[in-house]
């Protein structure tokens, strides 16, 4: 942690943290992925067939969901954030 850096209220570093560890977490299923879909594409091309398509494009939809919950639409994101101060101006009457 940088020394000069000023300090973040308790709210803003738990958020900090929890965008941090979404964003761990989507790595870590990303690596998984890659290295069991590699594994299932050798096994499937030795056998002579290109099944592994299929769970590599129904585990890839659920990576691509994963990587947009952690980096765009997650909790705290700056689209979530924008939305929720237009609500609070919509219900504050302005």
């Amino acid at each position: 942690m940088n020394p000069s850096a000023t300090p973040l209220s308790p709210d803003l570093e738990r958020l900090a943290r929890r965008r941090a560890k979404a964003k761990l977490g989507f790595y870590k299923h990303a690596f998984i992925y890659v290295v069991v879909i590699s594994g299932l594409a050798l096994l499937s091309l030795g056998q002579g067939r290109a099944w592994v398509v299929w769970p590599a494009a129904g585990w890839g939809f659920g990576l691509l969901m994963h990587g947009a919950g952690a980096f765009g639409f997650g909790a705290g994101s700056a689209w979530q954030e924008r939305l929720t101060e237009r609500e609070r101006e919509a219900l504050r009457g302005r």
